[in-house]
């Protein structure tokens, strides 16, 4: 999950770069908002990438505390 959404957070960085050195032309054209969504989508994508990583080991920690509760003690 961590890969997906820091891969997608990489995607929209990426397309924001590529598109400044033509701001110009979105500008010209009315289009700056494609501009600037891309770098929404990256500005979000690392809260995502933030969350998920929270999230993984969050689901860990209660499988590794849950182990540990289920496992019966020795004498």
């Amino acid at each position: 999950m961590v890969a997906t959404v820091t891969g997608g957070t990489i995607l929209w960085f990426v397309l924001f770069l590529v598109q400044l050195p033509f701001y110009g032309w979105f500008d010209d054209h009315g289009h700056t908002w494609w501009v600037w969504t891309c770098l929404a989508g990256a500005g979000l994508g690392l809260i995502g990438i933030w969350y998920v990583r929270r999230r993984e080991a969050a689901i860990k920690r209660a499988a590794s505390d849950e182990h540990l509760t289920a496992t019966p003690e020795a004498p």
